[in-house]
C-alpha cells in the first residue's frame, strides 16, 4: 500500500493533485488506515498511471473520467476526438508560425513600406487563418506591448491617422466600436 505523499512523489505529483483526484472521484484510496491516512493499492497506482498518460497526452479531466468508466469498451471515439482537437492546434499554429515568419521578412526588409498596404495587409492575416478575433487579439496585443510601435505600422500600411486612432483605443479596449 502508498500513502499519498509516496505516491505523488513517484509521478511528479502534489499532494494536493491527489486530494482533487480523490475529491471529483477520479482515483480514490483503496482503503484508510486506522489514524485514518489514505492508502493506495497497487491497482491504484496503475490507474494512476494511466490517469498521467491520459494528462500528457492533453486529455480533459473529463475525457480521462469517460475513458476510465469505459474499462475494456472501445476507447477510440474519445481518442479519436483529441487526436483531431489535436490536429486543429497544430494547423493553427502553423498558420501563426507562418504570420510570423511573412512578418519578420518585412520587418527584415524595412517594414511594410509602400509595397504592403492595408488591404495586402488583410490579405496575408487571412491566408494565413486568421479570422476576425484572431485580428483583434493581434492589434490588442501590438497595443499593448508596443503602443507608439503599433501606430507607426498602422500608419505605415496608409491608414489614416484617425482610423490608427481609432483601431489603437479599440486594442486598448477603450472604445466599443467595431473596428476593421
Amino acid at each position: 500500500m502508498f500513502r499519498i505523499t509516496t505516491l505523488a512523489r513517484q509521478f511528479g505529483l502534489s499532494r494536493s493533485t491527489l486530494l482533487y483526484y480523490d475529491r471529483i472521484g477520479l482515483l480514490s484510496p483503496s482503503v484508510r488506515s486506522g489514524a485514518d491516512y489514505r492508502l493506495y493499492s497497487p491497482a491504484d497506482r496503475d490507474r494512476l498511471e494511466t490517469i498521467c498518460a491520459y494528462r500528457r497526452a492533453g486529455l480533459t479531466i473529463e475525457d480521462i473520467r469517460a475513458l476510465l468508466a469505459m474499462e475494456g469498451d472501445d476507447t477510440s471515439e474519445v481518442l479519436q476526438k483529441r487526436l483531431k482537437t489535436l490536429g486543429e492546434e497544430i494547423c493553427d499554429l502553423q498558420a501563426k508560425q507562418r504570420l510570423l515568419a511573412g512578418m519578420l521578412r518585412i520587418t527584415a526588409a524595412g517594414g511594410p513600406g509602400a509595397g504592403v498596404d492595408k488591404e495586402t495587409w488583410i490579405a496575408m492575416l487571412r491566408a494565413a487563418g486568421m479570422d476576425d478575433n484572431a485580428m483583434r487579439r493581434w492589434h490588442t496585443e501590438f497595443e499593448r506591448r508596443a503602443p507608439e510601435a503599433h501606430h507607426r505600422f498602422l500608419v505605415s500600411l496608409g491608414i489614416t491617422e484617425a482610423e490608427a486612432m481609432l483601431i489603437r483605443r479599440l486594442s486598448a479596449g477603450t472604445d466599443k466600436k467595431k473596428r476593421t
